[in-house]
């Protein structure tokens, strides 16, 4: 049976298929977005807070050699019909990550009662930044006209990331017992927070499906097949880091994901040229709700035969 909030999701999608009115203030969407990131850093931060950081080094620099991996395969796949600023916009998508499947994944694994390690909410964060450096060396080499400094603030200072790292460092900080009082909000609610989230993403999905069309059968071959591999990436990772059960679900899950906040808005300022309607229709259109419908409980299924082995 489908999780409660993939049916909303479902019930969003329907909605925006059939035209219907219904709309989420975008007050609200915002709202929502800047909860689940709080919660998220919180959670991970306080489990931080538990455990000592150096041993995560390690971790931290193979997950950002994952994310760079991931985007030069995306490109190299993508180059066989898209022109280079395309293909290499399009990669940066999928060589980033998507909070709303991560948080999707971290409810999967929680009715569950599966564990996961804290340290996959930095994993989440560091993720977002890597691929849009790539990406953006792949479409224009190193040149004078790339801004980087108003391009470095979008990647290490867009809203997505801070509010991840603020929350960690809150969260860290408090401890536990600092953060318990909060519980009410950051984590009984979450889910609530959640179902919300989903049920406006499945509007904005029925509107890039229509894209979908104009684009062909490649790129929705790619939109499929690229989370699949990027999950078998994330899944070897997880498994030379030694992650338990829950954690390469999730780590597989990242890597599955694709970016559709942190990567559009970099790549809108160092690639102008390229078309977002590539990259969001294959990202929202068919990646994203793969990936929440089918894609975790599969890869919670490898996830088993790594964790056995």
């Amino acid at each position: 049976m489908l999780d409660i909030v993939v049916l909303f999701f479902l019930f969003g999608l329907l909605a925006g298929l059939l035209r219907s009115e219904l709309k989420l203030p975008p007050a609200l969407y915002d709202t929502l977005s800047l909860f689940l990131l709080l919660a998220i850093g919180l959670k991970g931060g306080v489990g931080l807070s538990q455990q000592p950081l150096l041993p995560l080094l390690p971790q931290l620099g193979l997950v950002i050699l994952l994310g760079i991996g991931q985007t030069l395969i995306g490109f190299a796949l993508l180059r066989v019909k898209l022109n280079r600023i395309d293909a290499a916009a399009t990669a940066a998508h999928y060589g980033s990550v998507s909070v709303a499947t991560f948080a999707v994944g971290v409810n999967w694994l929680t009715v569950r009662g599966v564990s996961f390690e804290s340290q996959l909410s930095i994993f989440l964060a560091v993720m977002e930044i890597p691929a849009i450096l790539v990406g953006i060396v792949l479409a224009r080499g190193i040149s004078r006209d790339t801004r980087w400094r108003v391009l470095a603030h979008e990647a290490f200072l867009g809203k997505g990331v801070t509010l991840l790292i603020g929350g960690m460092m809150i969260g860290y900080l408090a401890g536990p017992e600092g953060v318990a009082p909060l519980k009410p909000l950051f984590v009984d609610l979450f889910k609530g927070a959640l179902a919300l989230f989903l049920l406006e993403m499945g509007l904005i999905v029925a509107r890039q499906s229509r894209d979908l069309r104009h684009h062909g059968l490649f790129l929705l071959g790619f939109a499929l097949l690229m989370p699949l591999a990027s999950a078998w990436l994330g899944l070897a990772t997880g498994s030379l880091m030694g992650l338990s059960l829950g954690g390469l679900t999730l780590l597989a899950t990242l890597a599955a994901s694709a970016s559709y906040i942190a990567v559009p808005a970099a790549m809108r300022i160092a690639l102008p040229q390229a078309n977002p309607g590539l990259s969001l229709s294959a990202v929202l259109g068919v990646t994203f709700p793969f990936n929440i419908m089918l894609g975790i409980p599969l890869y919670y299924q490898w996830a088993h035969f790594f964790a056995e082995s």
